[in-house]
C-alpha cells in the first residue's frame, strides 16, 4: 500500500469520463442486468415488520448490503469490467473510492483477472483497504479526497482504464438493476429512499422505477457534511464541496453534470441527515431489521420520518439498503462519540 501526500488545491476533481450528457433508459438498465446475470447476487426485497413498527408505515427493504463484496457497487463495476477490450484488461483499471466501490472492483477485477489500482482518502475504512489487497488490487493512499480523485488522473495518463464510481452511464445503467429487482420484487410502494453519494445508485433506480412503477416518488438521502447532491441542485450544476461526514462511503467531492440531470429530472427531493442520526440509524437496523449495515444505509431511517412528515397517511415505503462494509468497532467508536445507545 502506497500513501501519497497530495493536497493541490488545483486539482478539485477527477476530470469526468461523460461529454454528452443524456440520460440512460430503462433498456439500458434491462441490458445491464443481463450482462452481470451470474456475477452478482439477486438480493432479497423483503418487508420489514420491525421498521414497519418502528416507522409506523409499511416497509419494504432491498439487502443490498447482501449483495458480493457487501455492497451494491460490485453491479456497477462488474459490468464496467465486462465491457473492457482485450488490450484495455491487458493494461489494468484504476478508480477512486471512499471504501465500497474500491472493494467492489477490487474484488470484481481479481476475480476476472483483470489488474486494479485502487485510490482512497486516508479516511477510508481500514477494512475497505485490507479487502482490496487482498483482492489482488494494488491500493493508494491520498490525504484526502480530493486528492484521492487527483491522483487517478495521474494513473490514466499511464493507460490504465477509468472505471469511475459514478460518471459513467454503464455503471449507472448497472446500479439501476437495484432498482429494476425492487420493482419486480415488491409489493406497494408509494416512496423510495436512496442513499447518494456521487449519485449512480439513484440515478439508475430512479431511471428504473419511474419505467416500471410510475407515479413512486424517489427521495435521495444525504449527510451533513457530504451534500454534492444538494449542492449540485441548489446551484443548478455540480459545484465542490467540503466534506466532513464521517460516511466516507457518501463522501463525493462533487456531483457528475450526469448524476446531477438524473437527480433534478427524476427524483422528488433530496433530504439530508446528521451523521449521529445516520449511526442511530445503524443501531436501529441492526435492532429493529435484524440486519448489520453501514451508516450509508442507516441514514434512510430518519430521511423516511422526513418524508412521512410531508407526504402524510397512506405512505409505503421502500429502503435500499446499500451496504453493510462498517466493522462492530467503527459503529461503537460513532456511536460513543455521539453519545448513542
Amino acid at each position: 500500500m502506497g500513501a501519497v501526500d497530495d493536497k493541490d488545491p488545483g486539482h478539485r476533481g477527477l476530470d469526468y469520463v461523460t461529454e454528452v450528457n443524456v440520460l440512460i433508459t430503462a433498456a439500458d438498465v434491462e441490458s445491464a442486468a443481463a450482462r452481470i446475470a451470474g456475477h452478482v447476487i439477486r438480493t432479497p426485497t423483503v418487508p420489514s415488520h420491525g421498521l414497519s413498527a418502528l416507522l409506523g408505515a409499511p416497509v419494504t427493504a432491498k439487502l443490498e448490503l447482501l449483495q458480493r463484496t457487501g455492497s451494491f457497487k460490485a453491479r456497477g463495476a462488474t459490468a464496467k469490467l465486462l465491457t473492457l477490450s482485450e488490450s484495455e484488461r491487458a493494461a489494468g483499471v484504476v478508480t477512486v473510492s471512499g471504501g465500497n466501490h474500491g472493494i467492489g472492483l477490487a474484488v470484481m477485477a481479481g476475480a476476472l483477472g483483470i489488474r486494479a489500482t485502487i485510490v482512497m482518502p486516508r479516511s477510508a475504512p481500514g477494512r475497505a483497504v485490507d479487502v482490496a489487497e487482498a483482492a489482488g488490487s494494488s491500493v493508494v493512499i491520498a490525504e484526502t479526497m480530493d486528492g484521492a480523485f487527483a491522483l487517478v488522473n495521474e494513473f490514466r495518463t499511464k493507460g490504465l482504464t477509468l472505471v469511475h464510481p459514478f460518471d459513467d452511464p454503464v455503471v449507472i445503467a448497472a446500479q439501476g438493476t437495484v432498482g429494476l429487482e425492487f420493482a419486480e420484487d415488491a409489493g406497494k410502494l408509494t416512496d423510495l429512499l436512496v442513499s447518494i453519494g456521487g449519485g449512480a445508485l439513484i440515478s439508475g433506480v430512479a431511471t428504473a422505477l419511474h419505467a416500471r412503477r410510475p407515479g413512486v416518488r424517489i427521495w435521495g438521502v444525504e449527510t451533513e457534511g457530504a451534500r454534492a447532491m444538494s449542492a449540485a441542485l441548489a446551484r443548478g450544476g455540480p459545484v465542490p464541496v467540503e466534506l466532513s461526514s464521517i460516511v466516507s462511503t457518501l463522501s463525493a467531492p462533487s456531483a457528475s453534470q450526469l448524476t446531477y440531470e438524473h437527480v433534478s429530472a427524476l427524483v422528488t427531493d433530496v433530504l439530508t441527515v446528521t451523521d449521529a442520526e445516520a449511526v442511530q440509524g445503524t443501531l436501529d437496523l441492526a435492532e429493529h431489521a435484524k440486519v448489520w449495515a453501514e451508516p450509508a444505509a442507516g441514514c434512510l431511517l430518519p430521511a423516511a420520518r422526513q418524508v412521512l412528515e410531508r407526504v402524510g397517511e397512506g405512505a409505503k415505503l421502500g429502503l435500499v439498503l446499500c451496504g453493510g462494509n462498517a466493522t462492530s468497532t467503527d459503529v461503537t467508536a460513532w456511536a460513543e462519540r455521539f453519545g448513542l445507545r
